[in-house]
């Protein structure tokens, strides 16, 4: 039986302040074996970004337990909604910014970096400056700076939040082929009910604040070819669609919006 590489056991979070506590995790339980692309979607506000902190270990559960396997502790990789790159380092040398920092820069990592360009489609703009690229491109290498670390479980949140939405589109399907194709495991918070659907093999929705697995759907697309868009033409996509979208409209208060 294949063994998880993530678990999320019981783990509860609240925020504090002058004026109070607010919950906003109650018993998230969940886990995710090694080679899967799951999704959480949810109301705005549930608590899917400190969720995802957690797992990151910026941020510490009031009660509960994450797991992750013992040869995964150290190996995340956490990409943000904005690419955060350095104006005054070419993108190479933002892309080889962790190993300096941890000083395992090698020739090795120089050579890998070169090929994660190359495969994708950056290799020519990497003695460019991040105010020469667009903002897809920007995001790619935001990407290839993260893979660079060789992570085993790759966080990701709402990377592509920032671009327009052909942009979007285009960037996030073929950023997800690549994640794919690596057999990485990644874990990805989104508002866009349609890219978890194209992205993911599995869909944890979490309810409102305090937030609780309201239901995990498994993901299965009949793809009609290996377009970008392929996902999103399978015939199954309508129905996924319309689950998702009846699941979280429930959790909302018209009152609030």
């Amino acid at each position: 039986m294949n063994q998880p590489i993530l678990t999320c056991r019981n783990v509860c979070f609240s925020y504090h302040n002058l004026t109070g506590e607010t919950q906003a995790l109650n018993n998230i339980s969940f886990q995710i074996d090694r080679g899967e692309f799951v999704a959480i979607v949810g109301p705005s506000g549930c608590g899917k970004s400190t969720l995802l902190s957690m797992i990151a270990g910026l941020t510490q559960p009031e009660s509960g337990e994450i797991c992750l396997s013992d040869q995964n502790k150290n190996k995340i990789g956490y990409m943000l909604q904005q690419d955060h790159l350095f104006e005054w380092r070419t993108i190479m040398q933002n892309i080889l910014l962790g190993p300096e920092i941890n000083k395992t820069l090698t020739k090795e990592k120089e050579e890998l970096a070169l090929k994660l360009l190359h495969d994708y489609g950056l290799y020519k703009f990497k003695d460019k400056k991040p105010g020469e690229l667009s903002g897809g491109m920007k995001q790619r290498a935001a990407l290839i700076r993260t893979m660079i670390m060789e992570p085993d479980l790759l966080l990701l949140d709402e990377p592509f939040s920032a671009l327009d939405y052909q942009t979007r589109l285009i960037v996030s399907g073929d950023i997800g082929k690549i994640i794919k194709a690596t057999g990485i495991t990644a874990l990805l918070i989104t508002h866009d009910l349609s890219e978890a659907i194209s992205l993911a093999d599995r869909i944890i929705i979490l309810s409102k604040r305090p937030a609780t697995v309201k239901k995990v759907i498994p993901i299965h697309l009949s793809l009609p070819d290996d377009s970008l868009l392929a996902p999103r033409n399978a015939p199954e996509f309508g129905n996924y669609f319309s689950l998702l979208w009846k699941e979280i409209s429930d959790e909302y208060d018209p009152g609030t919006m």
